[in-house]
């Protein structure tokens, strides 16, 4: 971890701690991300920062959606078949249920947001695809 490089891109540094390798969930991310779970309790709450160049698959939210809290640095969000977001600190992202999507940092910059977990009964998640290196490399 380049911890200087981390610190000027997210603007000085984490506003939350970035947390461990995020080892439970590496098969669907490609590059490094980092976990810390803020709270379990009542609405699950992760910071999720993501080296340069680190994203997660395409993924669905089944039943509940998630809301992206950017903390810092620069990244993206893509629904399947829209164009994708740029994402900077202060933008928030609202992903309902059954939306195929991706989100992870741009190639050049560390990202970081929290992933706000929204409570439904039977919500799951259902993880797909990588992003490809092909359709990443189009990305600004």
């Amino acid at each position: 971890m380049n911890e200087e490089q981390m610190k000027k891109d997210l603007g000085g540094g984490a506003v939350f701690e970035t947390g461990d390798p995020n080892t439970a969930f590496a098969q669907y991310f490609i590059g490094q991300s980092y976990l810390k779970m803020l709270t379990t309790e009542g609405v699950g709450i992760g910071n999720v920062t993501f080296e340069p160049g680190c994203r997660n698959n395409w993924h669905i939210h089944h039943k509940g959606g998630q809301i992206l809290l950017c903390t810092g640095g620069r990244g993206y969000y893509q629904e399947w078949g829209k164009e994708p977001q740029e994402l900077h600190a202060g933008d928030v992202v609202n992903i309902p249920p059954e939306v195929k999507h991706w989100h992870g940092a741009a190639k050049d910059s560390w990202f970081q947001h929290l992933a706000v977990e929204v409570p439904a009964e039977g919500g799951s998640n259902e993880w797909l695809e990588e992003v490809s290196d092909e359709e990443y490399n189009k990305l600004k």
